[in-house]
């Protein structure tokens, strides 16, 4: 069991019987009266945000949730099939599930599958993933004014902004977690 003082961001708690991860955290101390601790949580079977306010005697059972890595296969239609590493089973997310985290699969990539209760959740995926220019338009020689960036589509479909001098067919570096490019890999 957890306490209101051992809330923390990104610690996952039941709320309500469902899943619940702390997004942002404040501890407020008023000149008279109970501490109070103000949080921002996210439901992870709805993607929903609440802010709640607990006090100090406040207290929580763990999310009974279970991370998995798995190696996403190929994509069907709406849904994204993945294999468990080590049993060799498989499960599928929505497109709806995946979100944003579609930008970056490639086939044979291992990622975190969040799970409740044995359901797929949610997916955490590898902070930088290197990927493939699929269509990028020339570049102008002598157009060098810095901060002179162009768009790019990547194998995955997925626009980005790089320096003018990437070209079809190179393999750049992403972050996962805000879509940017970082540099480019060379092989």
């Amino acid at each position: 069991m957890y306490t209101a003082s051992d809330l923390r961001k990104g610690l996952r708690i039941m709320l309500d019987d469902d899943p619940f991860i702390v997004i942002d955290f404040q501890f407020v101390k008023p000149g008279k009266g109970q501490s109070l601790y103000r949080c921002r949580l996210r439901n992870l079977l709805l993607g929903t945000t609440v802010d709640r306010t607990f006090r100090e005697v406040d207290t929580f059972k763990p999310a009974e949730t279970q991370e998995k890595t798995m190696q996403f296969l190929y994509k069907e239609e709406d849904h994204y099939n993945f294999m468990d590493t080590e049993s060799y089973e498989q499960i599928h997310l929505m497109e709806e599930q995946i979100g944003d985290a579609k930008n970056f699969l490639i086939e044979n990539m291992e990622v975190r599958i969040l799970l409740f209760r044995e359901r797929p959740i949610d997916i955490t995926l590898p902070n930088f993933v290197d990927l493939i220019v699929a269509e990028a338009p020339p570049w102008i020689k002598g157009d060098t004014v810095s901060g002179n960036y162009k768009p790019v589509i990547l194998e995955t479909g997925y626009k980005v902004a790089v320096p003018p001098f990437i070209e079809q067919g190179e393999k750049i570096r992403i972050d996962t977690r805000s879509g940017e490019y970082l540099t480019r890999v060379k092989e």
